[in-house]
């Protein structure tokens, strides 16, 4: 099984028109299914695609995964709800303490079973699902990757997998990635457009055939 990876800004794929599959940013993974090729291939892949340390630390070097991005981004979410959750807390308080001084008026204990809500534990938290599409893989199924072109002008895809098997790996690949990160995908033996800007271009070839 025959991957390119490729580190995106963004990435999509359309088929005749249509959304298919979209990420904000993260890793295009085009995939090519060899006759030989079984699950414990897929395995490999969409577990050591996820964890390619390509992605910039903050001092500029390829040491952060997929994975690591993702995380680091999660935080910051939830970082950035915390303040705005302060800045709630604060913007409480000011009126509960004009009230106090006030002597508790009318509307004192509404204010205060309002304050009460918002003291909620910060773990409950979550990154809106309106958010952008998120980081991750988009899997695009490329039967081309296993064309010969050693002889002669017309490459042959005689090392390619029929149809129905590489149907079953690609979709059983693109489960196995779903279990780790947020996977995106293209619509199988379709014609499609896909659209990407390669960061970088940072691109790596994987073959689990070299692992036999």
């Amino acid at each position: 099984m025959k991957a390119v990876v490729q580190r995106v800004t963004d990435a999509t794929v359309t088929v005749n028109g249509a959304l298919k599959g979209g990420i904000a940013s993260g890793l295009l993974v085009y995939l090519g299914v060899a006759r030989d090729d079984t699950t414990h291939d897929a395995d490999w892949l969409a577990e050591k695609i996820p964890h390619l340390r390509i992605f910039d630390d903050e001092n500029g070097k390829m040491n952060l995964s997929l994975i690591d991005c993702i995380v680091n981004q999660q935080k910051e979410v939830v970082n950035t709800m915390g303040v705005n959750h302060e800045k709630n807390m604060v913007n409480m308080i000011r009126p509960l303490t004009e009230a106090r001084r006030a002597r508790r008026p009318r509307g004192f204990f509404k204010l205060l079973n309002s304050l009460r809500v918002l003291r909620g534990p910060r773990a409950s938290v979550r990154v809106s699902p309106s958010s952008p599409s998120p980081i991750g893989v988009l899997a695009v199924s490329q039967f081309t990757l296993l064309g010969d072109a050693r002889k002669g002008r017309r490459p042959t895809w005689d090392k390619a997998a029929p149809p129905e098997q590489a149907r079953e790996l690609y979709q059983y690949f693109i489960e196995k990635m779903g279990e780790k990160v947020p996977c995106e995908s293209g619509e199988f033996q379709a014609h499609m457009m896909v659209s990407y800007t390669n960061d970088g271009p940072v691109t790596i070839l994987l073959d689990s055939g070299d692992l036999r």
